[in-house]
């Protein structure tokens, strides 16, 4: 396999251990802040982490490799751990989202058999044809832009407390105009 999908999967498999690194055992106070004022705390965040290992990017690769552009992706849900996760702690879904991560990556071992994959094309419902390859970035670039989300939780529940330092964390500034931020 090419660098590309063996450096996507590497940092794919990293991120069950950032975010317990981060987050197992955390303190309330540090997990209980969205990172903008009407967004997501890290309890949201690793929820929607979970739905897309059950709903979309092995389903997405799979349906690349056996229709192509022949058949839309499924839409996928933004919001289903709002209502699903209720009830479950946040170090649980850390561990849920874990099995479900090493479970995937083998599926995707096994699926993407050869370079030539990742040009193979899908059909998104509203983007268009989009390539393996575009998928399998895309998987890694949200981890880390959720990654990033968890942090300016953390760091958000720490606003009022950092005075007039906050006119140089641009972690804290973000929280000021959530439109600069993609949802």
């Amino acid at each position: 396999m090419d660098a590309f999908f063996v450096e996507t999967v590497d940092l794919l498999r990293r991120t069950p251990a950032v975010l317990r690194a981060l987050l197992l055992d955390a303190p309330d106070s540090w997990i209980s802040t969205p990172d903008t004022p009407d967004g997501w705390r890290p309890k949201d965040v690793v929820g929607h982490l979970i739905t897309g290992e059950q709903t979309d990017w092995i389903a997405r690769t799979k349906l690349i490799l056996e229709e192509g552009p022949a058949r839309p992706f499924e839409r996928f849900n933004r919001f289903e751990m709002l209502e699903r996760d209720v009830d479950a702690s946040l170090d649980e879904l850390i561990e849920r989202f874990a099995e479900l991560r090493a479970e995937n990556l083998r599926r995707l071992g096994d699926l993407v058999r050869n370079d030539a994959d990742l040009d193979r094309r899908g059909l998104h419902p509203s983007l268009g044809e989009v390539t393996l390859r575009e998928l399998l970035a895309t998987w890694s670039v949200h981890d880390l832009d959720h990654v990033s989300q968890i942090f300016a939780g953390m760091a958000g529940s720490r606003d009022a407390d950092v005075g007039p330092w906050k006119a140089y964390l641009g972690i804290l500034l973000r929280r000021e105009d959530p439109a600069a931020v993609a949802g």
